[in-house]
């Protein structure tokens, strides 16, 4: 056996042990408690004047009205047996969706409270709206998250916190079982997007989508090279010359028999597993250097399939994620080229650093086979989209109807994945004219977040809407219950919409 056998195949062992060793973080349990508990750490979430007095001494009353006289919104009570600590919430007047996200912040708080005191379960009681109670438990459990695969000390580091049970009226088994289910789906998004490119290529890209699908079960097929040349995806075949390993094109579908639609929703997801930027070469610090995460459209894509299985939600979804990387080597495509797309239209590429929206369109073109009744395309694309709204939201743009519009951004304000919605009118196609092809890949020194989407748009016949998640995917700093590095950002906003939608 020659050296580079016995190497190929030690490296495969190891990628195999690597893979049988993916769940990167403990996810905190939620339970619903049918009669309340007596004993164990205890947190009350009241607003005004409504927690439970009975259980506190004289004197404990006493410190607590002083707390509240200096107006602490967070109250600890050391009961020795038991630590039971009050959390003021807001009060009815702000908006629905305001009094959640900040539920959800306070939930992301406890948490590292609970991790520095290795507690290891809580009880959350409450008087108040069950949805605020809820989104208390996400956010306590978002906020629990960690990528410790790669960490040599990773046993010291795991956080304690296995159960939260949670006492409150109007809260069904249910409610709580899809809250678990979402929580466990945005964990795995989080993963994808955190796995470095030396484990994730294209290929183990879908094997994931593949493993996903089993567990929460949907079907997956995974297309390889030959098959993708066969369909004559151009763009993605275009994108991946440069790269030593092949592109991957995953399908995934989920559909229950009592879907309420008749036509596919479809979901597109770029799947840019890194982007060196191409022969167009990328800085390293503060841009290539977070470039694993290129492909954060395909997790949020992946991650709502697992999310929509496994809650049963009764809709009818297919999921595309066309899959490779994005290098500079002597067989790369370079800028000045003109390729043929899957659809026969022809690109002139001006910007190899451009290249998410070239295998978006092969799949756009794709999707069209399904005769959908909507196509979401999710792609961190854009540093323009970035630039325009920071991490706070979402740039969207499209062409759907004003009630698909409306429960967008009504499932964005619930979840706090806001949207901004940008222009798409077709005068912004002039900039991305070309004098030698059909059209070009990048238009010129503005609107390029629009420019970007009117690409796509030449590439669909359908009610469309285009997500830039480019800002919101990948968070270089701790965002409360968001984290640091991947967050998983488009899979509890499709969630939340598909569960709308199914009633």
């Amino acid at each position: 056996m020659s050296n580079r056998v016995r190497e190929l195949r030690m490296m495969q062992a190891f990628c195999n042990f690597i893979r049988s060793n993916l769940r990167n973080s403990m996810q905190i349990t939620l339970k619903r408690l049918s009669s309340p508990r007596k004993d164990g750490h205890l947190v009350l979430l009241f607003n005004g004047d409504a927690f439970p007095e009975k259980l506190f001494s004289k004197s404990e009353l006493a410190f607590i009205r002083a707390e509240r006289k200096a107006d602490k919104k967070f109250i600890a009570v050391n009961q020795y047996s038991r630590m039971i600590y009050l959390q003021q919430m807001d009060k009815e007047e702000k908006a629905l969706h305001v009094r959640l996200e900040n539920a959800r912040k306070s939930g992301a708080t406890m948490f590292t409270r609970l991790h520095a005191a290795k507690h290891e379960e809580l009880t959350v009681h409450s008087v108040l709206d069950a949805a605020i109670v809820l989104a208390y438990a996400e956010g306590l459990v978002l906020g629990g998250y960690q990528f410790l695969k790669y960490r040599s000390g990773k046993k010291k580091e795991e956080h304690t916190v296995k159960a939260l049970y949670l006492d409150v009226k109007g809260l069904s088994d249910k409610d709580v079982q899809r809250q678990n289910i979402l929580n466990e789906a945005v964990f795995k998004a989080r993963d994808l997007v955190n796995e470095p490119q030396s484990f994730l290529n294209a290929t183990e890209f879908g094997r994931q989508f593949t493993h996903m699908g089993k567990a929460a079960g949907f079907k997956v097929q995974v297309l390889n090279k030959a098959k993708i040349k066969q369909l004559r995806m151009g763009g993605l075949l275009a994108v991946n010359l440069g790269s030593p390993q092949p592109p991957t094109f995953t399908i995934m579908e989920w559909k229950p028999k009592n879907a309420v639609n008749k036509k596919p929703y479809v979901l597109v997801g770029k799947g840019v597993v890194y982007d060196t930027g191409g022969m167009s070469l990328k800085p390293t610090p503060n841009s290539m250097d977070y470039m694993k995460c290129d492909m954060g459209g395909g997790a949020t894509v992946g991650g709502t399939l697992f999310a929509l299985a496994k809650a049963k939600i009764p809709v009818h979804v297919i999921g595309l994620v066309p899959a490779t990387d994005n290098r500079p080597d002597g067989d790369a495509y370079v800028p000045g080229d003109v390729i043929t797309m899957m659809s026969g239209k022809t690109v002139e590429v001006l910007n190899t650093d451009a290249e998410g929206r070239l295998i978006l369109a092969d799949a756009l073109h794709y999707a069209k086979r399904y005769q959908p009744e909507l196509v979401m395309e999710f792609s961190t694309l854009t540093g323009a989209a970035a630039a325009a709204i920071g991490p706070q939201g979402i740039v969207c743009m499209g062409d759907v109807d004003e009630k698909t519009r409306r429960a967008l951004h009504e499932a964005g304000n619930m979840v706090y994945e806001r949207l901004a919605e940008f222009p798409f009118w077709e005068e912004y196609d002039e900039l991305i004219k070309s004098d030698l092809a059909d059209i070009k890949n990048v238009g010129g020194p503005s609107a390029g977040a629009i420019t970007a989407g009117r690409f796509l748009n030449h590439f669909v016949d359908y009610p469309y809407m285009h997500f830039d998640i480019a800002a919101p995917a990948f968070s270089k700093s701790n965002d409360s219950y968001r984290g640091k590095n991947g967050t998983g950002v488009g899979v509890r906003l499709m969630f939340e919409y598909f569960r709308t939608i199914a009633g």
